[in-house]
């Protein structure tokens, strides 16, 4: 058992060292699973008892390391609340993905007990890919760990998830992975030549003609033009300084100053980043708010510009509308507040969008009250204690001369299908705004920061990021990063983009990879229980 748990903590290492931001060292996502999958064959093969209770463990250990490690950051968030009370509160995010990754390997144990070893290595692949799609589906959704995301650093040789998004990375990632360890494994079982052979050639394959068409289409990519000018404000305001210690007016005149600084006269987009209106604004009294009047005046001097800018607002009924409506101090009066993209252009025209992947906890709570008694502890991550409204589906931006403008805020961003759907709709860009300042100077600002090119690879737009105390940046169709600002500065830029209107295929299907993953993991379940009851029957 102790060298098993070595592999598996082995497995785990390798995948940390992997993980965006590290550079360079992507290419270990290819063998990261393999010491795994040892540990896992040697306690098959084993006459040990409860082996699936121990294939379960020692995954759990690696799985947890690995994304211990890459999201050590979320404690950031919480240490505000106390630095040892956070630590119970961190183990939520670090344990949960761990504990699904480690029941996908568990069901493999299960089918590999009816089956063959090839057929439970490809139950394997559908039940991760199971797991990752749950886990960007319910009410503890957190994908920031799908496989997929991994060659956010190398985007150069994922050029296809135009075509598959991140799922494709993960199968990618996995089919590697088995024939690596296919082709070990046969060392010590007396693999004949000529399987040994295919699996090689498989391996070369799979391996070489993704990345080669990538570095192809890489190379010879070529944006349509169809220039607007864009800039990107990134105030740099204290997260934790920004409700309380700074006016709202003096925020906004912040942002106006240094996006006056670099603006031409056809600037199209100005982008400020998630809360810039840090006070909470009526949406049905938008036009007579200080705040509102006060962009307007700085958009005089831009004739077709517009401000996308992330805002606290809320909503007024006099019934329970929605299921997140709160009642009032008034009688028959309730309220939703929402995480808010507004886009103010010269007009009386008001934009609304109203988030709608939450966070977790800080935004949403989950499962209803069950939760209820961890609303203190929520409150430090900066949201409104899962007292947020939101709005189902993506929206489009217009501006008065069309543009069409993909609002993202924050959190959203790392879903590939919702950004997709946008695009879909009509945006010809994507403007990403959020505040990674919660997590301070940490690598899950640039983790998130690198997640970003994904999605201008998988729709091919143009990304423009604003982020409250960095990193904002413009990336292109390629997902290349093009222009950034650095870490706690105050600044702005700007950039000429290319708008696109083309639809790539990801963009026209979506997550047809995961939904298929996904009924052949019920299947597979469907199949274990079936063959372990007629198994039973016969003994």
């Amino acid at each position: 058992m102790k060298k098993n748990i070595l592999l598996s903590i082995l497995s785990g290492l390798l995948l940390w060292i992997a993980w965006p931001p590290t550079p360079y060292t992507t290419w270990l996502l290819f063998i990261g699973f393999v010491p795994m999958l040892v540990a896992m064959e040697n306690i098959i093969r084993s006459n040990s008892p409860k082996k699936g209770k121990k294939i379960f463990h020692i995954t759990f250990i690696g799985f947890f390391i690995w994304n211990t490690l890459c999201i050590y950051w979320v404690y950031n968030s919480l240490k505000t609340v106390g630095p040892i009370v956070a630590i119970p509160i961190s183990l939520i995010p670090y344990s949960l993905g761990p504990l699904l990754m480690a029941t996908a390997c568990w069901l493999y144990y299960r089918m590999r007990l009816t089956t063959h070893r090839w057929l439970g290595l490809i139950g394997l692949v559908c039940f991760w890919v199971g797991y990752e799609y749950l886990h960007q589906t319910w009410d503890l959704n957190f994908p920031w760990m799908t496989l997929g995301n991994g060659f956010a650093v190398s985007h150069q040789i994922i050029q296809w998830y135009e075509y598959t998004g991140v799922y494709g990375g993960t199968v990618w990632i996995w089919a590697v992975n088995i024939l690596v360890f296919l082709i070990y494994i046969g060392l010590r079982e007396g693999q004949t030549k000529q399987l040994r052979l295919t699996l090689i050639a498989a391996f070369v394959l799979i391996l070489a003609l993704p990345i080669a068409f990538s570095l192809y289409r890489y190379d010879t990519y070529k944006e349509p033009v169809d220039p607007s000018n864009i800039v990107v404000a990134q105030p740099n305001i204290d997260p934790y300084a920004k409700e309380s210690d700074i006016p709202a007016g003096e925020q906004i005149s912040i942002l106006t100053h240094i996006s006056d600084s670099v603006a031409q006269a056809n600037t199209e987009f100005f982008i400020w980043p998630e809360t810039a209106i840090a006070d909470e604004v009526n949406e049905d009294k938008i036009h007579n708010n200080n705040y509102y009047l006060q962009v307007q005046h700085f958009l005089n001097k831009y004739k077709n510009g517009n401000v996308i800018t992330g805002a606290e607002t809320y909503k007024l009924y006099n019934t329970r509308a929605t299921k997140t409506a709160s009642p009032t101090e008034n009688p028959n009066e309730y309220f939703d507040s929402f995480n808010t993209a507004v886009n103010i252009e010269n007009s009386a025209e008001v934009q609304f969008y109203h988030k709608s992947k939450l966070v977790p906890g800080a935004e949403s709570l989950p499962f209803g009250n069950a939760l209820s008694f961890m609303k203190p502890v929520f409150e430090h991550l900066g949201g409104a204690t899962g007292s947020y409204g939101s709005q189902p589906l993506p929206m489009v931006f217009y501006s008065q001369e069309g543009i069409g403008a993909d609002p993202v805020i924050c959190y959203e961003s790392i879903w590939g299908e919702y950004v997709a759907t946008s695009v879909h709709m009509g945006a010809q860009f994507v403007a990403i705004i959020t505040n990674d300042g919660w997590w301070e100077n940490t690598s899950g600002k640039d983790q998130h920061l690198d997640y970003a090119k994904l999605r201008a690879i998988e729709t091919r737009r143009w990304v423009c990021r604003s982020a409250n105390t960095g990193i904002s940046a413009f990336i292109n169709e390629r997902g290349d990063i093009v222009q950034h600002t650095g870490w706690w500065v105050r600044t702005a830029i700007k950039q000429d983009i290319n708008l696109n209107q083309e639809m790539t295929f990801y963009v026209l299907y979506g997550d047809y990879i995961p939904r298929t993953g996904c009924i052949l993991a019920v299947i597979g379940i469907i199949f274990i229980i079936i063959r372990s009851r007629m198994m039973r029957k016969v003994a």
